[in-house]
């Protein structure tokens, strides 16, 4: 919770299970995402001594692309939600670039055919659950981004925004409505789609624990981080540092077309103005990769505890680590892939791997910086950071030395979180306009480059040979 200065007044979190029934498959329980989000409303309340009545209105940001079905009449999901890392629609997707082209989808959607977007997703259920495309046609099944499961459960409507409805490769870039092209390619029934709406309008009245609250706002998480990093400029650009990286750079009211690899998508859509586009670079694995190296290899304890470990040695020792555990994305989108650890002799311990580790999300965004400079037409010149893994000053130093360009993260670091708040506010008045909100943002950190020249080149070179030994590893047959 916000007040009007996005001063944080309340904090509940509550994590949530992933599960993994194959290799590959991540699933969630759209249940359990519901009762936690009734579960953390009643927290912060509770812990600012404040009632529904306090509240001026609701904003959600989500994950985007997790895809949820679920039965109109009961309410209830036919399935888990696929995650957005879940690779089972791999052969699918080579199946419909291979019919339809890569180029179809491009034009239409600006995303290229892969693994991560929900429309594959939703084809892989209709065709997977025993009468299900039956029950979509008819209406009786319908689908969401999580944004819309949270919207249906709290107010009884069916509706996404137009950054949701953007990373589902089946809404039009130009028109911002459903695709009667792109849901005959992939099969979806338009019965079973939400309407699309603007990122910031009142979609309806919540009911309890928030009973009456408009619930005013819904962005992807992203988009939201865009919004609550104040990037309302055409050339601002914000990289959210979490389970993956997220890099988006506004690119103002006209979508710009991408030759690098980059995905050309929404950044937002405020009421009756028109829509703003952005160009994304989506890194799959990075702070993930730190929760391998705690969970799966044990080196360390904890999260935070990594770069304690990287700090007892004074570089990488010549290993890099290539993270691909779902494939790469952007800017090479090759759901090929797996992860490497390339340039390994006796002389590596485990802190070089742990530098490893952080320098791979630092080589990752230095491969999106350089598609998004060319895309773009412009250098960057300085980075907004947020997310979690900005807590950790190595690997801050790093990204700063990396991209050669000062790193900056704000006071208030639930950018996602206050993106939602600000984009439900203005629709309900209790912000002004735009303006007001940039006023509020205030830079609590910066990190400037020190690295050699030739030092980073090396390093560069270097990764893109590791990158070159982590592709083309999965076979036809697999």
């Amino acid at each position: 919770m916000f007040d009007d200065r996005a001063r944080i007044i309340s904090v509940a979190q509550q994590e949530h299970a992933q599960h993994f029934p194959r290799p590959g498959w991540v699933e969630h329980d759209a249940e359990e995402i519901m009762r936690n989000v009734l579960l953390v409303v009643r927290v912060a309340l509770d812990k600012a001594d404040l009632s529904p009545a306090d509240l001026c209105a609701l904003g959600i940001a989500n994950q985007r692309e997790t895809t949820v079905l679920w039965d109109r009449g009961t309410g209830m999901p036919v399935h888990n939600a696929i995650n957005w890392q879940d690779t089972r629609t791999d052969r699918l997707c080579r199946e419909l670039a291979g019919e339809f082209g890569q180029d179809m989808f491009r034009a239409k959607t600006g995303l290229p055919v892969t693994t991560y977007f929900s429309g594959p997703k939703i084809r892989w259920l209709l065709d997977n659950a025993p009468g299900l495309r039956e029950r979509a046609e008819a209406g009786e099944v319908l689908f969401g981004t999580i944004d819309s499961w949270l919207i249906w459960n709290l107010c009884g409507v069916h509706v996404t925004d137009v950054t949701n409805a953007s990373r589902t490769l089946l809404m039009n870039l130009e028109t911002l409505d459903w695709d009667p092209d792109l849901l005959d390619a992939l099969g979806v029934p338009a019965a079973m789609l939400p309407e699309i709406r603007a990122s910031s309008e009142a979609y309806g009245e919540a009911g309890a624990p928030l009973a009456g609250v408009p619930v005013a706002s819904a962005l992807g998480d992203q988009h939201a981080a865009l919004v609550g990093q104040t990037c309302f400029t055409p050339g601002d650009a914000k990289c959210t540092f979490g389970t993956g990286s997220f890099f988006v750079l506004n690119t103002g009211a006209r979508p710009v077309t991408s030759d690098s690899g980059l995905l050309t998508t929404l950044g937002y859509k405020l009421g009756d103005q028109p829509a703003v586009y952005a160009l994304e670079g989506s890194i799959a694995i990075t702070g993930a990769l730190v929760q391998w190296f705690r969970d799966n290899i044990g080196l360390i304890g904890s999260a935070p505890e990594i770069e304690t470990l990287a700090l007892t040695v004074e570089d990488n020792g010549g290993c890099y680590f290539v993270p691909a555990f779902s494939g790469l994305f952007a800017p090479h989108w090759r759901s090929d892939a797996r992860g490497v650890i390339a340039g390994l002799t006796g002389y590596i311990n485990r802190g070089h791997l742990a530098r490893a580790v952080l320098e791979a999300t630092a080589w990752q965004t230095r491969e999106v910086v350089e598609a998004m400079n060319s895309d773009y037409g412009s250098q960057l010149s300085e980075l907004r950071v947020d997310g979690g893994m900005t807590a950790n000053n190595l690997l801050m130093q790093t990204l700063a030395d990396v991209l050669d360009i000062p790193v900056m993260r704000p006071i208030v670091s639930e950018t996602v979180s206050l993106g939602a708040a600000y984009t439900a506010g203005l629709a309900v008045g209790f912000w002004t306009d735009t303006g007001s909100l940039t006023q509020n943002w205030h830079k609590a950190a910066e990190w400037r480059p020190s690295m050699d020249g030739g030092l980073r080149d090396r390093g560069y070179r270097k990764w893109k040979k590791a990158v070159a030994r982590a592709v083309d590893w999965v076979d036809d047959d697999e």
